[in-house]
């Protein structure tokens, strides 16, 4: 406080001897003294101004006790409105943004007003002169002190602080020069044309390279000292701002706004350098985050009557889809992305580019060798100052690996299921095998009896047709449950998503409980039909698992379809089983949790079951008593219903009595096989045959043309894949001709080739009059 004291009346009295109007100064370094004096010691000191200006006005100024008082008061006064100014605003004392100088100017420009006010009234109560009348006597006390403010406050605050400054040789060359000039122009005569002042205008240029080399120390100590050059140049009668018809107060009030110019400007330099350079920090360091970090992060810009194109990919990204920089850039956020999308996914993403709103969801993208990646993006939009959304931010997280884990999962667990019912299934099919074999020993005795035996191997022949196509329905049903995760969804009708599932478990559930059907009408659904099916086999496996062998009569499962109150797909699962408590129902969708024995169960079952279903956009609930059994239920979101157009009549087109015969080639590495088709089309068309499709491209680059190819998919060598790469690359008119014979797609590569080819493909074993029919049409159409 003593210090403040101190210094406040120093500087008091140095403003008093520069007193123009009675004890009015237009130099008045004391204000900002006491205004960054009490900024930094706090309010508390107040005293130490009140009395070091009253001291001064009655001992240097020789004022009466009255006016020194109100003076005194004043000058306190505008130092403590200030400081509470300050903080209302937000002040920080480094003056490192341009709200800070704002703020700091502000309070110089009105918080002097108190001491104008209470001095004037000081002096007018004790009747002192104002020999310049009352307008320039308070004009001169406002800017005296509000320029005492702006120059020596932020000087002060700026010096409180450390600020070690490593390039004091420049420092130093910068404060010579400014002495220099300022000497330049401050010295000499008073008489002189305005031009040979004209140097006194260089000061600006090194008031800036000050703020913008040295930031607000620079700024604020170089203005102090202009200012101490030019106030003592002019006291003395020297420099562009004498006058000899205004006289030296309104000299100095001239002075007192070009000093204020250049305190303004070089603080407002500095603040904004200032504030220029944390915000480069800024960008620098989040452009190092956003390059270091370990998700992929995409930045699209937008452009008014244009798709959104990338101009951002950090390492991680690239490094995601294995595209540089380079080769990123420009494409659009479609042109990122791979086959194999959800629908919801899609229309999300679609969403949210068209109505610039958020989406967080998974995706699939391109990778450059042509493989999927599984990402979990979020999009969010940035706007720009008109509320426009200019950019788009994604973030990715790359989930192939756990995408491939939860496939393993899920396909361990559907081995696991059809595994509990694989004694079931080899009885489903040893019966049909039986009484296939037992019918065509008929059939051949049948026949060795002549022609009378020819009525009863026909009977026999039918039988064992009914025999084979059993098998053939239970193996279909079995690669309904063998398909691997990723298929492309289609419309379901849901009853018949069920019926596969019963087949398989019927054998195994008759044991234990009678097994009831209770189909309604539940609206189409869009899902994967083997996913779906393993939902419903799981649930029918764990409704048996739950019921004790021995008592059928007294236990069923009952399965019911139908829809929800909402429109909903509906499935129930209900058995009469041993049920369960509160606690195990909290915790039956937990992975891992089982309250089977090692042998029966792997706590994996209902875990996956939920998942697929909420995948579909679905539910799985559940509702259980403790000893009477449990009723787990599916509900499935409705499909949009597809527009069918009305059929229209048509007139037949009368078919030629006799149809040209066509070239055909069959390409199977299953001999029996091939010939059985070739027995069955020779009567109609020119068959040819071979089992390897080497030898097919051989033929084909010999020059022979075939009108269709029926060509297995999967064969040792050269497979079904390579002999249709080949025929679009040289002969793509045979390429477009040609349909697949699959016995399933057990590989990635497949069924990403079966997902994307247009041509016909029929599922082994394939129906007699199934085959003749899709002949009959492929080739109708190579005939339009």
């Amino acid at each position: 406080m003593l210090v403040l004291a101190v210094v406040y009346f120093v500087t008091a009295c140095l403003g008093l001897t520069q007193a123009t109007i009675s004890v009015v100064s237009p130099v008045w370094p004391a204000t900002g003294v006491s205004l960054a004096g009490l900024y930094l010691l706090g309010m508390s000191r107040w005293p130490a101004v009140f009395v070091a200006a009253i001291a001064a006005n009655m001992g240097f100024g020789g004022l009466p006790l009255t006016a020194a008082l109100a003076i005194g008061l004043g000058n306190t006064l505008e130092a403590v409105l200030g400081v509470l100014l300050l903080r209302r605003l937000g002040f920080s004392p480094t003056l490192a943004r341009t709200q800070d100088v704002l703020a700091f100017t502000t309070a110089a420009a009105t918080c002097t007003l108190a001491s104008v006010l209470m001095g004037m009234l000081g002096l007018v109560l004790s009747g002192q002169p104002l020999s310049g009348g009352f307008v320039l006597t308070a004009w001169v006390w406002w800017l005296g002190n509000g320029m005492g403010a702006l120059v020596v406050g932020p000087a002060v605050l700026l010096l409180s602080r450390r600020h070690p400054e490593p390039r004091w040789r420049e420092a130093l060359v910068l404060t010579v020069l400014i002495l220099a000039v300022g000497l330049w122009s401050f010295s000499g005569c008073r008489q002189g044309p305005p031009v040979s002042y004209a140097q006194v205008f260089l000061l600006f240029p090194l008031v800036v390279w000050a703020a913008l080399r040295f930031g607000s120390h620079g700024a604020a100590l170089s203005t102090l000292l202009i200012a101490a050059v030019s106030i003592w140049g002019t006291i003395a009668g020297h420099g562009p701002f004498i006058s000899t018809t205004h006289g030296p107060a309104v000299d100095l009030l001239e002075l007192q706004l070009f000093l204020a110019a250049v305190a303004f400007t070089g603080l407002l330099l500095a603040a904004t350098r200032a504030e220029r350079g944390t915000a480069n920090a800024q960008l620098e360091l989040l452009a190092t985050a956003v390059r270091g970090v370990r998700e992929g992060v995409l930045i699209c810009e937008v452009r008014p009557g244009e798709e959104a194109s990338l101009v951002f990919a950090n390492e991680s990204f690239q490094e995601m889809v294995g595209w540089r920089y380079e080769e990123l850039v420009g494409r659009t956020p479609w042109q990122l992305c791979g086959t194999g999308m959800e629908p919801e996914a899609v229309q999300g993403m679609e969403k949210a580019l068209r109505e610039g709103g958020f989406f967080r969801g998974e995706v699939v993208l391109a990778h450059k060798d042509g493989s999927r990646v599984y990402s979990e993006m979020q999009l969010s939009p940035v706007r720009d100052a008109r509320g426009r959304v200019a950019h788009f931010v994604a973030t990715h997280r790359d989930v192939t690996t756990q995408k491939q884990l939860q496939a393993k999962l899920v396909s361990a667990e559907r081995i696991a299921a059809v595994g509990t019912l694989a004694a079931g299934v080899g009885h489903e099919i040893n019966n049909p095998l039986a009484y296939l074999v037992l019918n065509l020993e008929g059939a051949e005795q049948g026949l060795k009896r002549g022609p009378e035996g020819l009525a009863e191997a026909r009977a026999r022949l039918e039988c064992a047709r009914e025999g084979a196509e059993r098998i053939r329905v239970i193996v279909r049903d079995l690669k309904v449950f063998s398909r691997q995760a990723g298929e492309e969804r289609a419309m379901l009708d849901v009853n018949e998503v069920v019926v596969p599932a019963l087949r398989m478990a019927a054998h195994a559930v008759r044991p234990r409980a009678r097994l009831v059907e209770d189909f309604g009408h539940p609206p189409r659904v869009m899902g994967s039909e083997a996913r779906l099916g393993q939902v419903m086999l799981n649930l029918l496996v764990n409704a048996l698992q739950a019921i004790p062998e021995g008592n059928p009569e007294k236990h069923e499962v009952r399965v019911r379809t139908g829809s929800d109150a909402a429109g909903r797909a509906l499935v129930e699962v209900s058995d009469t089983g041993c049920g369960m408590s509160p606690t195990v129902q909290a915790r039956i969708f937990d992975p891992f949790f089982t309250t089977k024995s090692s042998g029966e169960g792997t706590g994996l079952g209902l875990a996956i079951c939920q998942q697929i279903v909420q995948a579909h956009g679905g539910e799985l609930r559940v509702r259980s008593e403790e000893g009477k059994g449990s009723v787990f239920t599916v509900l499935l979101p409705a499909a949009e219903q597809e527009f069918v157009p009305a059929p229209v009549s048509v007139a037949p087109t009368p078919e030629p009595a006799h149809p040209p015969r066509r070239r055909i080639l069959i390409i199977d590495d299953e001999p029996r096989l091939a010939q059985s088709m070739r027995m069955l089309i020779e009567p109609s068309h020119d068959v040819f045959v071979t089992t390897r499709g080497a030898e097919a491209l051989a033929w084909v680059g010999e020059g022979q043309r075939f009108d269709l190819v029926l060509c297995d998919l999967q064969m040792p060598g050269t497979t079904g894949m390579d002999v249709y790469s080949h025929l679009r690359a040289h002969v793509p008119e045979m390429a477009e001709r040609l349909v697949f014979i699959s016995g399933g797609a057990y590989t990635q590569a497949t069924r990403d080739f079966v997902r994307s080819v247009r041509n016909r493909i029929l599922e082994k074993p394939v129906r007699p009059d199934e085959l003749l029919a899709t002949i009959d049409e492929a080739l109708a159409e190579t005939a339009a």
